[in-house]
């Protein structure tokens, strides 16, 4: 089931896709770290962890790591999309 959450975010970035050239891509940069953002909570929250509690040392949980490597990929790929042009 789809939250209203994720519909208002999918929403914003139709709407933003259609603005022209550089002012849309501040907007969906915002918007895409935004949506990283939130897949890593829901990613912590399916692994029974809280995001933004301490779990650090040498027992944090593999399924954390993994979270936090897929939110990496995910800001890297926003920040490389906001250097490309923006139709």
């Amino acid at each position: 089931m789809k939250t209203p959450i994720f519909a208002t975010l999918m929403t914003l970035v139709i709407m933003a896709s259609l603005l022209n050239g550089a002012d849309g891509s501040i907007l969906l940069y915002g918007l895409c770290q935004t949506a990283c953002n939130a897949a890593w909570v829901s990613c912590y929250a399916a692994a029974g962890l809280v995001a933004g509690a301490a779990t650090g040392g040498l027992g944090i949980p593999a399924a954390a790591i993994a979270c936090n490597i897929g939110q990496g990929v995910c800001m890297a790929s926003c920040a490389a999309s906001f250097l490309v042009p923006f139709p």
